[in-house]
């Protein structure tokens, strides 16, 4: 147990998604944890009035599974495989979040001021939830998948696009970090 408890190496998990991969692509298929949102839409019938989700949703069947092993793989992380002082969070980086009045995030992923329950008191918090959520869903949309699938199934498919979309989300990250963050907060 306690291998699973203690963080692994980037190699090993590195390791095991391009096996992964090799076995998706040996068998024809490409992963993406977005094209199951449009799965999902599918399956209620909304493709009579909406072109875009007027597919066969049940080829797509076995990327459902990727959406479901990875809900129940973090809940089973969270519940029963977390150690937080396997979190460590460069000094710096805890430095410039209380600069920004957010509290460090104490041995968790994710800073309480942020992703805690106290968010839903905050109108200004709630429309940077919403607002955020339209830019990923607009994004993934336009950009022809989301993260998971151009940064691991696309570029390890050599896609051109892929390459392309992953410096775009790289540098939205930095801009976002460095510059509209500080201006949030």
């Amino acid at each position: 147990m306690e291998l699973l408890k203690n963080t692994w190496h980037w190699s090993i998990s590195g390791f095991l998604i391009g096996m992964v991969l090799l076995l998706l692509t040996y068998f024809g298929k490409n992963f993406g944890m977005s094209s199951n949102l449009r799965s999902l839409c599918s399956m209620t019938g909304i493709g009579k009035r909406i072109p875009f989700f007027d597919w066969d949703w049940k080829a797509q069947r076995w990327n459902l599974t990727v959406v479901f092993g990875a809900m129940l793989g973090g809940y089973f992380a969270v519940h029963f495989l977390s150690d937080a002082s396997n979190v460590s969070i460069n000094p710096d980086t805890i430095e410039q979040l209380n600069q920004m009045g957010i509290e460090s995030p104490n041995g968790k992923l994710l800073p309480e001021a942020l992703f805690g329950s106290s968010v839903w008191s905050s109108a200004k918090l709630i429309f940077i939830l919403i607002f955020g959520g339209f830019l990923i869903g607009f994004g993934s949309r336009y950009a022809g998948g989301c993260t998971s699938g151009h940064a691991i199934s696309g570029l390890s498919n050599l896609q051109k696009p892929s390459l392309k979309a992953v410096i775009g989300f790289f540098i939205g990250g930095l801009i976002m970090s460095h510059f509209v963050l500080p201006l949030l907060f």
